[in-house]
């Protein structure tokens, strides 16, 4: 009897243990994480013509986050075109993959291709890169796990991911003015 006690007082002290080691995936997914870092930082010194291929931007809301990020179009075309604010919903198509192309989710598999939300409904990468695109804007986005879904992951998308969107902001059909 009085080892079944020990084994019952001792089994939620084991499981406590053990469910602290499964919150720390920075030893299981090491070289995962390493190899994304790796890959950000060679797309940050990618150059065309002698300029950075990506920008770099942060946030002032937290400097220390950022995306890289590449227009595929001419800005001065959409410059005077309405810019999203954090309160505004947009309207944008987009693709996902992982740092090595492969795809995990995009707008295209639906009927109309478009996908509409708030910026406060989206990960911190989406709100820094849509924050700068005007409407007409078609971009890649580098986004480090920081400003993804960081060191836990989300579904199918590992802890530590660096993931790459092509995203075209479509419309703003509901911006919200500066107070």
């Amino acid at each position: 009897m009085k080892k079944i006690l020990i084994w019952l007082l001792a089994l939620p002290l084991l499981a406590g243990f053990t469910a602290c080691d499964d919150d720390d995936n920075s030893d299981t997914y090491a070289e995962w994480r390493q190899t994304n870092i790796d890959y950000i930082n060679q797309q940050a010194a990618l150059e065309e013509n002698g300029r950075a291929y990506y920008e770099r931007i942060s946030p002032a809301w937290n400097p220390s986050l950022y995306v890289l990020i590449h227009y595929f179009n001419d800005r001065g075309l959409t410059a005077g075109n309405l810019q999203p604010l954090e309160t505004s919903t947009v309207a944008v198509k987009y693709k996902g993959m992982f740092y090595e192309g492969t795809g995990f989710d995009s707008s295209y598999v639906n009927t109309d291709s478009l996908f509409t939300t708030k910026l406060t409904g989206v990960i911190s990468g989406w709100q820094i890169a849509l924050e700068k695109m005007h409407v007409g804007d078609s971009v890649e986005v580098i986004i480090p796990y920081q400003a993804g879904y960081g060191a836990s992951g989300s579904g199918s998308i590992l802890p530590y991911s660096t993931l790459r969107f092509g995203i075209k902001l479509v419309d703003i059909p509901y911006y919200e003015v500066r107070p």
